[in-house]
């Protein structure tokens, strides 16, 4: 299902009750849109009213501005400035706030974003064709963090990462399950550098159980037309060398993969990673090489991979995506596209006030497990929200 944009809310003028939901967890209606059951309760105070479980709530609620006294025109102007590799000592000496309020809202802004990630990016089901990980060195304070990318190359779609102090086989782990928990059951094609951990990671990632009719724990059966391939750079004596190599499947299979995602006849290359890994270095001060601005805590790091990914997927024009569409024999126009509108995951280009502000619904109720008969009451719940 295509995501479809909410309005603009920065500074929430407007109370669109199609939008809202009621975020009470005790409440049989929570999560749900566009069901008739939320009123505006105060327009000056910018509060609705649930009809099912009667409690009221702030429209600004389940984003990172609930409870904030600052405008939210200038949180979102910081956030962007932060995820656009502006670094917080000048977000500090420009706007005057203080340190800790500028790390607060980026920690507010990391979480919403993780939220939507993991909502609407992390739970699609897509052919992902190929796909391509790779790690990259971050110098903290007073030691060395790994921050692991994976990108769709098809669509550039940034597919989810993970911060770790050590490159190990945990870290590669959780790397190759933000692959797997996408990846349909399709031909595909995984491009990794010359770290060993990926070649077992990726081969029990990608098995699935088949139940047999025993009681015994069932058998984990590999996928098939799933294909790894290893690139891997050297430089002996400024001598700089690659070489390329397959762990199994058929290489002509793997190479009409890369045709079939690049749309060109190419050779097996780690190279949309790698500008991923360009682009997240541009963005984030903490990354930048030979920066002074060094990263404390690994939730900074966390927070800016989400946020900067998010823009990068809804957010941002990507320019090998525009279509081109002619007018005649002479003139021509362009269509930007976002990975996300590549992928089929939205319907248009979402704006920083968009993102910044979209409400993630928690889960749907669901009764509670009694013994016995249900009572009317908790019936006619269960035929209404269920």
């Amino acid at each position: 299902m295509k995501l479809i944009g909410q309005p603009k809310l920065i500074g929430f003028n407007i109370m669109n009750l199609q939008t809202l939901f009621c975020p009470n967890y005790a409440c049989p209606a929570r999560g749900q849109v566009n069901q008739g059951n939320i009123h505006a309760h105060s327009q000056q105070e910018k509060r609705c009213r649930c009809d099912v479980c009667g409690k009221t709530f702030s429209v600004t609620k389940e984003t990172l501005f609930y409870r904030l006294r600052t405008d939210p025109i200038i949180v979102m102007q910081v956030i962007t400035l932060l995820a656009y590799g502006c670094p917080p000592e000048a977000v500090v000496a420009a706007y005057g706030f203080d340190r800790r309020t500028v790390s607060n809202w980026w920690q507010r802004a990391g979480a919403q974003c993780e939220a939507f990630h993991e909502h609407h990016v992390a739970s699609a089901a897509l052919d992902l064709q190929q796909v391509q990980a790779d790690e990259i060195k971050v110098k903290a304070w007073g030691r060395s963090l790994w921050m692991g990318l994976c990108i769709m190359v098809a669509t550039r779609l940034w597919l989810g990462g993970v911060v770790s102090p050590r490159r190990d086989k945990q870290m590669i782990g959780s790397l190759v399950a933000c692959i797997r928990q996408m990846a349909l059951c399709r031909p595909l094609l995984i491009a990794v550098d010359g770290l060993p951990h990926y070649v077992k990671a990726l081969q029990r990632a990608f098995r699935s159980p088949v139940h047999e009719g025993k009681r015994a724990r069932p058998r984990l059966v590999a996928w098939p037309n799933i294909y790894i391939g290893r690139v891997i750079k050297r430089k002996t004596d400024g001598v700089f060398t690659i070489d390329r190599q397959w762990v199994g499947g058929c290489c002509q299979q793997a190479l009409a993969l890369i045709h079939l995602s690049q749309k060109v006849t190419g050779v097996l290359n780690t190279a949309y990673i790698e500008r991923l890994n360009a682009t997240f270095r541009q963005r984030l001060a903490w990354l930048t090489r030979r920066s002074r601005v060094l990263a404390h805590q690994t939730s900074t790091l966390t927070t800016g991979m989400f946020v900067v990914g998010c823009f990068y997927n809804f957010c941002d024009p990507h320019k090998s995506l525009r279509l081109r569409i002619a007018f005649g024999s002479h003139d021509q126009r362009w269509i930007q596209r976002t990975p996300a509108l590549a992928a089929g995951l939205t319907d248009h280009i979402w704006s920083h006030e968009e993102l910044l502000s979209a409400r993630i619904p928690p889960p749907l109720w669901r009764p509670p497990t009694r013994r016995g008969r249900r009572s009317k009451e908790l019936q006619a719940l269960v035929d209404r929200w269920c």
